[in-house]
């Protein structure tokens, strides 16, 4: 259930991304991105449990 809502998060993460990029906004566009890959748990995740 963790990893699903995880994924979502990562989601949204990353299209809200875009759309900040798309706006204009760069370095909050790839900040959200970058964040929405930590948040993912496809790749490395922050909230991974070691």
């Amino acid at each position: 259930m963790s990893a699903t809502l995880l994924y979502v998060l990562a989601v949204i993460l990353v299209i809200a991304g875009i759309v900040q990029l798309f706006q204009g906004q760069i370095i909050f566009g790839i900040v959200l991105i970058v964040a929405g890959g930590l948040v993912g748990p496809g790749g490395y995740s922050v909230f991974r449990s070691r």
